[in-house]
C-alpha cells in the first residue's frame, strides 16, 4: 500500500498513459480532431489507427514541436 494520501495529488493528476486502463481503446473523436490540427501544423502525416494511450502520447510530441506545448 501506498503512503501518498490521494486527496494531496488535486484534480489535474496526470497518469503514464501506457498504464491507462482504456489506453487500448481506439482515440477518442477530441483526440482525433485535434491530432489533425497539430499534425497538419506540424507538417507530418497523421496516424489514424492510434490508441486513446498512442493518441495522448503523439499529442504531448507535436505539441512540442508546434509550440503549443505547455
Amino acid at each position: 500500500m501506498s503512503d501518498i494520501d490521494k486527496s494531496e495529488i488535486g484534480g489535474n493528476a496526470q497518469k503514464d498513459p501506457s498504464n491507462w486502463v482504456t489506453g487500448d481503446e481506439d482515440m477518442t473523436g477530441a483526440q482525433k480532431s485535434y491530432l489533425m490540427t497539430l499534425s497538419e501544423e506540424a507538417g507530418v502525416e497523421m496516424d489514424e489507427m492510434l490508441t486513446k494511450a498512442e493518441a495522448s502520447e503523439r499529442i504531448d510530441e507535436l505539441q512540442e514541436k508546434t509550440g503549443r506545448g505547455s
